[in-house]
């Protein structure tokens, strides 16, 4: 029997982690599965641009359905999500809504179509920070307490969840999506434009990214971060391409060090071009985290706690905290030669995607005949 999923994409990350599933659910078509998708974006990315672009560059499909709900406050952003996904629903119903990470988009198509009795599968379910300032938090338990099938990243997620009561039999650890997404475009991966004209030198240069609101939004705290990390550096080149949310902080810093360049927004082989040949990642996001780690790079998180646990136990990354003074005494140990080898998780092997699909055929009932 035909079953169909709808895959949810929203912001830049989602489709990272979209693109490898679609690439299965299409190889496992062509081998007689039954299982079929519809790609909804939700247009929660307010450049539509540059999503159209990773939707090209990563080789995903045109949408079947966008939503186009744009830009907006967190209520206002959520409700469009609730009233618009709710709508194709109605028109046309699915079988499952595959939802990913931890946007407003993952939170807010989920519970439209739990309110419509629709199963709910979250991919990156389970992660958790701690952190109850954070949007991304609040979005990932919300969407873990009314999910039925749990796809994890690393036993840590599982036992996150198994404490808060999920049964042990809806938790897969299947792995990481975003690196599926990694290894199959490592060789397509590309210096900018502007590597040239930056003079940058493999292991000789640093990537920045900073858009958290708690080190972002006050401009006396970025300013702190800036210099802090330029003297860190010790001058070297740092290309820092600039999130939207804080590229309206930047220009009241006085004395901006030379050594920082700030850059528009990367594409994605672009980006992971840069982040491979540098000495080191300054940032403080998460997935950038799991990135580094599987390319072996060292990566030093500004922020108090991180929702990826095994890219500090296992891999690259080391959390410095929201102090700038830490930076410092770690890049001091980078410089010596000092820090960690890293590994790579269980799982993070470039085949998540395919064992998503499988238990989805299992559960969907539509293995191939």
């Amino acid at each position: 029997m035909t079953a169909r999923v709808d895959l949810i994409a929203g912001a830049r990350p989602n489709f990272m982690k979209i693109a490898p599933i679609v690439r299965a659910l299409e190889a496992r078509e062509r081998a007689g599965s039954l299982l079929r998708y519809r790609l909804v974006h939700t247009g929660q990315h307010y450049d539509a641009g540059l999503s159209r672009h990773f939707f090209e560059e990563l080789g995903i499909p045109a949408p079947d359905v966008n939503l186009e709900v744009g830009s907006g406050s967190q209520a206002a952003q959520t409700a469009a999500i609730l009233t618009r996904y709710e709508s194709l629903l109605l028109k046309e119903s699915c079988d499952c809504c595959l939802v990913v990470g931890d946007v407003n988009s993952t939170m807010a198509t989920a519970v439209t179509a739990r309110k419509l009795g629709i199963p709910v599968a979250h991919v990156e379910a389970g992660i958790r920070s701690g952190d109850w300032s954070m949007p991304e938090e609040i979005n990932r338990v919300v969407t873990d307490a009314i999910t039925n099938w749990f796809f994890t990243t690393s036993v840590q997620a599982g036992e996150n969840l198994r404490r808060a009561g999920a049964d042990a039999e809806c938790i897969f650890f299947v792995g990481n999506t975003m690196i599926d997404t990694l290894l199959s475009h490592m060789d397509r991966l590309r210096p900018p434009e502007f590597w040239n004209a930056f003079g940058l030198v493999p292991q000789e240069y640093f990537v920045m990214t900073m858009h958290r609101p708690a080190n972002v939004d006050d401009a006396q705290s970025l300013a702190r971060w800036i210099h802090a990390i330029a003297e860190a550096t010790r001058s070297r080149p740092v290309i820092f391409p600039v999130h939207p949310r804080t590229r309206q902080f930047l220009d009241v810093i006085q004395n901006w060090p030379e050594c920082i360049h700030r850059v528009e927004p990367q594409p994605y082989l672009e980006f992971n071009y840069l982040v491979k040949y540098a000495r080191a990642v300054i940032t403080d996001s998460g997935g950038i985290t799991e990135e580094s780690t599987v390319m072996g790079v060292p990566c030093l998180t500004l922020r108090d706690q991180t929702e990826r646990p095994e890219t500090v136990t296992i891999g690259t990354n080391e959390v410095i905290g929201t102090d700038p003074g830490k930076l410092k005494p770690a890049l001091d140990r980078l410089f010596a030669g000092q820090w960690k080898s890293g590994g790579i998780p269980e799982k993070w092997d470039g085949h998540t995607a395919e064992r998503i699909v499988t238990v989805l055929e299992r559960l969907l009932a539509c293995e191939p005949r």
